[in-house]
């Protein structure tokens, strides 16, 4: 990994052990580079699985798969090949993927579609199957490894490993959900925009497991942009053990579903912000909320238009209080917008309002907000009740250095 970000926690938090999961990682060697690139996680019998994927219309062979496993509603093991998309690659792509899956299969003695795949990295070069079959049979044979080894693995131009828990009480019972995300660049809220895997021992049904990652995504990592550029390769899984012994949630009318719903909608949230505070030379955490706005809908697509301007961005970069250039978001995105109802803050500071800018604006509260590393931009629109908050980085020109060196 590259120098951390400074926008990194300090430490990589303590993850408990979720029953029913093993975590095994290798070295299957699809870069040059000495490190571990393959993650093996094996999930016990009756595990239940739901996910989201990209919204690409160029999707890895990966993501094609998941999408046709997901609807089975069952999972027996995970595989994250790192350093290699596998996208872009024809039918070669779709060999590697099927011969993983059949790998697997047999040996869990378990369908192929019980086996999930994600891949990561340079796109348009295919998955060479010979390593990824004998960094399988390394994983099968490793050592069960934590969490942090499992975050370090699956990671590309991460500059730390990123991993959360939550827990919360379902029918009596603690339940606890675990889960860990890749994702730096190309990064654009539409579905998820990395790899990220929720563990859980809680009991759910599929079709409700379904249903409560689909309204947490929402919410989260759907709210969030580096670079508005969407991955081919984008997913998010997650797994129910069932192993903490609950009564299995099968609808939101079930008691422990409302706290189950909102524990994983936090833990979402809290992988969604690590993604944005590693993003690609970022040294600015910014939050942006938009409320006055017509509908929640319209004030996302606005929320969106001002996190993904490049001026907006370079602004929050060089700590320039140019609220101007939020106007200017605002006024592109084709929502509904007054210019003489718009009110926009920086931090705790009202900077412009009815049209212009507030009257003996004093700029220096907000320079003093700017110079810090969480910033936060409001604006209302003054015209209904929809709200939204997104989440996104300065851009800088670490992210052209990155990018511009991405596959040496």
């Amino acid at each position: 990994m590259t120098e951390r970000s400074p926008l990194a926690p300090s430490a990589f938090p303590d993850l408990p052990p979720i029953p029913g999961v093993t975590v095994r990682v290798a070295c299957a060697r699809y870069k040059n580079w000495d490190r571990c690139d393959l993650t093996y996680v094996e999930l016990a019998e009756g595990t239940a699985v739901a996910g989201v994927t990209t919204q690409s219309k160029c999707p890895s062979p990966e993501v094609e798969w998941c999408r046709d496993a997901i609807p089975l509603g069952s999972a027996r093991a995970l595989v994250v090949n790192a350093g290699n998309a596998n996208a872009f690659t024809g039918h070669r792509g779709r060999a590697a993927v099927e011969a993983i899956a059949a790998r697997v299969a047999n040996h869990l003695a378990c369908n192929p579609s019980d086996i999930f795949i994600s891949s990561t990295g340079v796109i348009g070069v295919p998955l060479p199957i010979d390593k990824a079959e004998a960094g399988l049979e390394s994983a099968f044979a490793a050592p069960a490894c934590g969490w942090e080894d499992a975050a370090l693995t699956i990671g590309t131009t991460d500059t730390y490993p990123k991993g959360a828990h939550v827990s919360a009480m379902v029918g009596g019972r603690r339940v606890d959900l675990v889960g860990i995300v890749k994702g730096s660049g190309m990064i654009a809220p539409d579905m998820a925009t990395m790899l990220g895997y929720v563990f859980t021992d809680a009991a759910v049904e599929p079709a409700l497991l379904q249903q409560m990652l689909s309204a947490a995504n929402r919410q989260t990592f759907s709210c969030i942009t580096v670079d508005s550029d969407t991955s081919t390769s984008d997913t998010v899984l997650a797994f129910a053990t069932g192993k903490a012994g609950n009564v299995p949630l099968a609808s939101m009318d079930d008691a422990g579903a409302d706290a189950f719903q909102a524990a994983l909608t936090d833990l979402c949230r809290q992988l969604a912000h690590l993604v944005v505070r590693d993003g690609e030379g970022a040294s600015k955490f910014i939050e942006i909320t938009v409320e006055g706005a017509e509908s929640d809908a319209s004030a996302h697509r606005i929320a969106l238009s001002i996190a993904n301007s490049p001026l907006v961005k370079t602004a929050i970069a060089g700590e320039d209080a140019n609220w101007g250039r939020v106007v200017m978001a605002v006024g592109k995105a084709g929502e509904p917008a007054d210019r003489d109802r718009l009110s926009i803050r920086f931090g705790a500071t009202q900077v412009a309002t009815g049209g212009l800018a507030v009257e003996g604006y004093d700029e220096a509260p907000v320079a003093a907000h700017l110079k810090g590393q969480d910033i936060r931009i409001g604006v209302d629109l003054g015209l209904g009740n929809g709200r939204a908050t997104v989440w996104t980085c300065d851009l800088t020109h670490g992210y052209i250095s990155i990018n511009a060196d991405y596959r040496s």
